[in-house]
């Protein structure tokens, strides 16, 4: 993989850390942790904290090529305290934007999820980094439900996944034109 691929699958995840941010700073602590009539126990923090420790797992992982996403923490101050989360999401960014390592994309070790042994598959930063993003935007739509059921309004766009936005423009520019 180039080395300009993993650097820009870099800005990727940190421009949805920072959307997400943004849109935190816009809401109240209950709309946070709270589940809305008929949804739990979806909560925009709880999907946030899930998102936010596969960043970590993915961090931490990189140190020694080898990650495990099952070895999260499930902080619940992150999912119960906005401002935990927003701290979480702060220091998830200054890391990406620290680690120097990411100019060059090498294989790893990625634990094969619920495993009852340690089996590990071969993957890449890249790749790990791609199924993050896939992860977030993933979590970032569920998210946007929890949000639209509290009556919270939310950017049509948020949530999803950038091809999908590029495919809905494209049929729009084709309906006008």
């Amino acid at each position: 993989m180039a080395r300009e691929t993993c650097k820009e699958l870099v800005q990727v995840n940190i421009g949805w850390l920072r959307q997400v941010l943004a849109l935190l700073d816009q809401m109240d602590d209950e709309t946070f942790s709270t589940s809305p009539s008929g949804l739990a126990p979806h909560r925009v923090g709880s999907h946030l904290r899930h998102v936010l420790e596969f960043y970590q797992c993915f961090l931490d992982g990189v140190a020694t090529s080898r990650i495990d996403y099952d070895a999260r923490k499930r902080d619940e101050s992150i999912e119960r305290r906005r401002q935990s989360a927003m701290t979480s999401i702060r220091s998830t960014i200054s890391l990406f934007e620290e680690v120097s390592s990411f100019e060059e994309d090498w294989e790893l070790a990625v634990r094969m999820e619920n495993a009852d042994e340690d089996v590990y598959l071969v993957s890449s930063v890249g790749r790990e980094l791609q199924a993050l993003s896939s992860h977030t935007i993933h979590h970032f739509a569920l998210i946007a439900i929890t949000l639209r059921l509290h009556g919270f309004d939310v950017d049509r766009g948020f949530g999803m996944s950038p091809s999908t936005l590029r495919y809905q423009a494209s049929k729009l520019v084709l309906t006008h034109a």
